[in-house]
């Protein structure tokens, strides 16, 4: 890299730098109506007052009290820009995150901000070695700001998916259970209470919180409806209605958790089937376009070879 090149860059990170210190001088920065009357709610609104949403909890605490104001601006830049805050929140709770809208688009910002910061590296030493040149390699650091910042919205879609599937693997076993305990005399309630304590995972982590629910005051079958509308799943939709109407028309609550087990276990291995069916058609691909070409190059090439060196 050049003399004059190195400088400019220097200066132009030097400029940054003192422009954003300039920005967040206390006489330069009008505090906002929630930051003037935050001291006076001390006592009512606990850390949540001076953190928006993000309590202490949480492991974004401590970097929100450090950047809480730039992060929080750049988190409202990107929802007002990407929106979805219903799709998110729902994806938060299918995926069991306790997080906020809030929190995650301040994991995004992060995220973004990470794979800036890797991009920038990866440019400044492309630059040094004379590979591109700095224009390019800014609006290379901006794709991949973008798309780490993309990244984890996929990365939350992929926990979705993790949660869902580890969901239906222990439905079948919880429903056999639930079965066993309301055949041996148990109420619904006191053999969700049994499985929840017994079990461990998701599914029970689930129960847990339909029973936690019904303590609270709720019925139990505004509960497992609540479960359904949760997780989304089709599966366990169905194993919640089933118990909703089973408890609602007095059904043998037995005979309806094992016909829903079998189900699932049925549903399970018609899954695992077609999976099996894709995946050897998947397997064609490399056999096609790899294997078969180099058999057919290691067949003909030593004719080839021949018939050149006959002709010759």
């Amino acid at each position: 890299m050049s003399p004059m090149l190195l400088g400019g860059l220097v200066g132009v990170l030097f400029g940054l730098s003192l422009l954003l210190v300039v920005r967040r001088l206390p006489f330069l920065r009008k505090p906002s109506v929630d930051d003037r009357i935050a001291p006076y709610l001390r006592d009512l609104g606990g850390p949540e007052v001076f953190l928006g949403v993000v309590d202490s909890s949480s492991p974004f605490y401590a970097i929100v009290r450090l950047f809480g104001p730039s992060l929080r601006a750049g988190a409202g830049r990107l929802e007002r820009l990407l929106g979805g805050a219903a799709s998110i929140r729902r994806r938060l709770s299918r995926a069991g995150i306790e997080r906020s809208v809030e929190e995650f688009r301040i994991e995004q910002v992060l995220w973004g901000t990470a794979a800036f910061g890797a991009g920038l590296v990866v440019s400044i030493i492309a630059v040094s070695f004379g590979v591109g040149n700095p224009i390019g390699m800014l609006v290379f650091c901006g794709l991949v700001g973008v798309l780490g910042v993309l990244a984890r919205d996929t990365y939350l879609s992929t926990q979705v998916r993790r949660r869902e599937r580890r969901l239906l693997a222990e439905l079948p076993t919880v429903a056999e259970l639930l079965a066993l305990s309301v055949a041996a005399g148990e109420g619904p309630a006191a053999a969700l209470d049994r499985v929840a304590r017994s079990c461990r995972g998701e599914l029970a982590d689930e129960l847990q919180r339909v029973l936690g629910e019904t303590r609270a005051g709720e019925t139990l079958v505004r509960a497992l409806d609540g479960l359904a509308d949760r997780t989304g799943l089709l599966a366990l939709s169905r194993f919640a209605d089933g118990l909703a109407v089973a408890l609602e028309r007095g059904t043998p609550l037995a005979d309806v958790l094992r016909a829903q087990a079998g189900d699932i276990r049925e549903a399970g291995r018609r899954e695992l089937i077609e999976s099996g069916a894709r995946r050897e058609v998947a397997m064609m691909v490399p056999v096609v376009f790899l294997v078969l070409p180099v058999t057919i190059a290691f067949a003909f090439y030593p004719g080839a070879v021949g018939i050149r060196l006959i002709a010759g």
